[in-house]
């Protein structure tokens, strides 16, 4: 019997228990189809060895050379660093979970092959956790004849079990399985290969492959999938665009007189750009219709005020509004800013976050589903079971991507509850380039706000080699004895929070001891919710001269007297991080300074990151930039949000393609349902709801 791709379960293949089916539908694989869409998403070039001379950082190599050295480096759990050599020069192999016998096979005389990705380490370049395999003295090991594919993949399933399933699942193809061909009417009017052939080819390219463009993802095998992921993801936001435009929503339609109020009562003037957003808003949720419009704004360009404007527009129209931040600091610093601006307008804000408990807690929920509470500020408190909204009809979400999706859409439904769609504002200061707004946001409308508040200073960026560490360090030194403060953001340890901690902790004890005059703070990721917050707040209240943090401080917090960033490591950090993290100053009147330390040598891309700091304070620039050298699928967390993710498509690299999507989008859309059912199911299978929220 014919094998169905599409309806046949993936324990139909050799080695597909309960336990690996359990982990395969973490990454919501569960039919052989599924499998088979599961693209790798890069390649490993085994097919010749590079000397050590010649490797770079960002490089996968393959590399062999024999052990001189190896120890247990010192820290709270040690390292295993094994110093390989060959007649070129040498490489750092570290392994941060390894055993006694792992140990004694990477002694001191043995002769490996490696494979993985070249980084920077405190020693000079390493490879981190590689693959090896021991090589027996006087016996040669032949290369690869063919590019090795690399699968994302989940806890407990490794590249090789992947394989083995892909060659069972290629194997069934070779021999005849249903895989039905949604683009055969276009192979002709296109050029397009075959969907089985480009599917075979990108599995396991073939010995005379084109490796250069495997690699930068532009063989026309690799396009051909790329086009009918893009046109899936295309018809999704088309009928999701159309699927909102049918649901009900309140008009807010209710009188000035507390927006007026409000705006008398302000120390400064509204700029043009926040006036023009606020008609496109008002526009907006003054129709039947539920608002789903993204507002962007670069850090400090004014849209807490825009969102309380909204507020107040559903509040004035008898209705609720909610507004929801991912941090316990920067829904309290919305909470304040709001309470300050409408409590003399004879409304209630009410707080809500994990640390309010018992009676207040009590009171808080009682007040919202009364509705006496009119404005609901909180974190993802605001969306647990116990939470019920009287009438909640504009819902604000800052910073959404840093939500899961799950709790988005718990959020939302609240509002549902009420046989109404409340409308949505989605606000980020992270800018999103062009090409990915108009592909991945494009079932939303867009607002942005393109001008900072009058009297804002430019932030001075200086980029400098970690040798002139100790000029910084006297550098903060002076601005906080003049009564300044300054953050120190530690190095980023990809993949280890907990290794980004000890960074810090290590980084915050050797400024302690440089720095005996100033008060120190610390901040990281594994101090609990209630001490990271109270170490923000005495750093907001100038109890703290230097904050030494990781990234926590990327967003929400808020300190006027902070004048100088130092960012270590920078060239670690992507460029939307970094101008994320270089707007926590500059916030008030005093001229401020980003300092961003590398360790040398630079890479060309992260040359180019640094470079592009320096260069502008433009956010939008910088989301460009960023987008073009690390893809889209890092920003914004777009990798959460369902219709974000891409498995082989580049909305960058593949910007070419949109045209001819976006018509035989319409032709489908128009002529043929059930193709875009089926597109939908095999490239998006559960995101389009989470694109809703």
């Amino acid at each position: 019997m014919t094998t169905e791709l599409d309806k046949a379960p993936c324990q139909t293949l050799h080695g597909v228990g309960p336990r690996l089916s359990t982990l395969l539908a973490k990454r919501s694989i569960y039919t052989l189809q599924d499998l088979l869409f599961h693209l790798p998403f890069r390649y490993l070039d085994r097919t010749h060895l590079m000397p050590l001379r010649d490797v770079r950082a960002g490089d996968y190599v393959a590399i062999e050379g024999v052990i001189e050295s190896h120890r247990v480096s010192r820290g709270t759990k040690g390292s295993l660093m094994c110093e390989l050599h060959d007649a070129s020069g040498y490489i750092i192999l570290r392994f941060f979970h390894f055993n006694a016998e792992q140990m004694r096979q990477l002694s001191v005389g043995t002769r490996l092959r490696c494979f993985g990705e070249v980084r920077y380490g405190y020693q000079g370049l390493e490879i981190i956790h590689p693959e090896y395999l021991q090589l027996t003295p006087g016996k040669a090991l032949e290369v690869d004849d063919h590019l090795t594919p690399i699968y994302p993949t989940t806890e407990g399933i490794s590249q090789g079990q992947w394989r083995r399933l892909s060659d069972q699942i290629l194997e069934l193809l070779i021999q005849g399985a249903v895989l039905s061909d949604h683009l055969l009417h276009l192979q002709e009017r296109f050029s397009l290969p075959s969907l089985s052939a480009a599917l075979q080819y990108v599995h396991r390219p073939p010995p005379d492959a084109d490796r250069l463009q495997l690699l930068a993802g532009i063989h026309p095998m690799q396009q051909r999938l790329a086009l009918e992921e893009l046109l899936a993801h295309h018809i999704g936001l088309s009928r999701l665009r159309a699927s909102l435009q049918a649901m009900a929503a309140p008009r807010l339609n209710g009188v000035e007189t507390l927006t007026l109020q409000f705006l008398a009562q302000l120390p400064f003037a509204l700029t043009a750009a926040q006036k023009k957003v606020l008609t496109e808003i008002r526009t907006d949720i003054e129709c039947s219709v539920p608002m789903l419009r993204l507002l962007q704004g670069d850090v400090g360009s004014g849209k807490t005020i825009v969102a309380a404007f909204s507020l107040l527009q559903a509040v004035s129209s008898g209705y609720q509004g909610a507004l929801m931040a991912p941090t316990e600091i920067l829904a309290e610093q919305h909470y304040h800013n709001l309470t300050q601006w409408f409590t003399p307008l004879g409304l209630t804000v009410a707080w809500l976050s994990g640390k309010v408990k018992g009676k207040a807690r009590k009171e808080t929920l009682t007040a919202i589903k009364d509705g006496n509470a009119h404005i609901v500020v909180g974190t993802h408190a605001l969306f647990q079971e116990a939470v019920q909204f009287k009438n909640m009809a504009l819902l604000v979400i800052d910073e959404q991507h840093r939500f899961g999706v799950d709790q988005r859409l718990a959020l939302r439904e609240k509002g549902l509850q009420q046989d109404f769609n409340p409308h949505q504002l989605i606000m980020t200061a992270t800018p999103i380039p062009r090409t990915l707004a108009m592909s991945v946001y494009a079932h939303l409308d867009h607002s942005i706000i393109d001008e900072l508040p009058p009297g804002r200073k430019p932030i001075q960026t200086i980029v400098l080699a970690n040798d002139k560490r100790d000029n910084i360090v006297a550098r903060v030194k002076e601005q906080c004895l003049a009564g300044r403060q300054a953050y120190w953001i530690c190095p980023l340890i990809e993949d280890s929070e907990k290794l980004q901690c000890e960074a810090a902790t290590t980084t915050y004890q050797q400024l302690s001891a440089q720095l005996p005059n100033l008060k120190l703070g610390l901040a990281h990721g594994a101090l609990s919710a209630n001490d990271k917050t109270a170490v923000m707040q005495a750093f907001k209240n100038g109890d703290i001269d230097l904050l030494v943090a990781t990234t926590v401080v990327e967003v929400g917090v808020d300190v006027p007297n902070a004048s100088l960033m130092i960012i270590e490591n920078a060239e670690r950090m992507g460029l939307s991080q970094l101008h994320q993290l270089r707007g926590r100053v500059g916030r008030g009147g005093t001229e401020s300074f980003c300092v961003l330390l590398y360790q040398a040598p630079l890479s060309d891309t992260a040359y180019q990151r640094l470079q592009v700091m320096r260069s502008t304070e433009s956010g939008f620039i910088i989301a460009e930039k960023d987008l073009a050298l690390r893809g889209s699928g890092e920003l914004l967390g777009t990798r959460q949000t369902g219709l974000g993710r891409l498995r082989i498509a580049s909305y960058t690299r593949d910007s070419a393609l949109l045209p001819v999507v976006k018509a035989i989008a319409q032709d489908l859309l128009r002529d043929n349902p059930v193709v875009c059912d089926a597109l939908i199911t095999r490239w998006l299978a559960e995101g389009l709801e989470y694109g809703q929220v």
